[in-house]
């Protein structure tokens, strides 16, 4: 099972270094992922028949072949990643952050550092530096029209600036 899997990802990272547009993505993936896949189902319906429904083993495979159509999806599209990956990196720090709130104090303190978060959050994810931005920004928030308010916040910020 682990080999055909790493032939997925062969398959993924062949498109990858090669610069391949989703069309020969797509293309790649019905001529080669295709078939892995198809192999894949077969073991996992032979393993069903072997495993006891209640084992860990078996509700993996009941859960997988449940989901079986959501997982061959991105075969049909080539703009599609083979996996979920950079959404769960994206957030794993939420995650362990909604951990620590609930230590923050109060929920009035929880509800502030949720806020801070998400503003450097929305920082990373438009690649400016937090400290610069919030230095700046504290730096002028007293003199800004609180109807403009909206320009401060970092996706607007820079544009504004410009």
């Amino acid at each position: 099972m682990l080999t055909l899997i790493a032939q997925l990802y062969g398959v993924a990272k062949h498109c990858r270094e090669n610069n391949f547009t989703s069309e020969q993505i797509k293309q790649k993936r019905q001529e080669q992922s295709v078939p892995i896949l198809a192999a894949i189902h077969l073991v996992l319906k032979t393993q069903l028949t072997t495993s006891l429904p209640k084992s860990p083993l078996g509700k993996a495979i009941q859960y997988t072949l449940s989901r079986w159509e959501k997982l061959n999806v991105y075969t049909q599209e080539g703009f599609l990643p083979i996996d979920n990956n950079l959404v769960e990196n994206s957030i794993r720090p939420i995650a362990i952050g909604r951990r620590n709130w609930l230590f923050a104090g109060s929920h009035e303190a929880a509800k502030i550092s949720a806020m801070l978060y998400r503003l450097f959050a929305t920082c990373k994810l438009h690649n400016i530096e937090p400290i610069q931005w919030l230095t700046e920004v504290l730096s002028k928030i007293k003199d800004h029209p609180i109807n403009r308010i909206k320009e401060l916040l970092p996706q607007n910020y820079y544009a504004a600036k410009s």
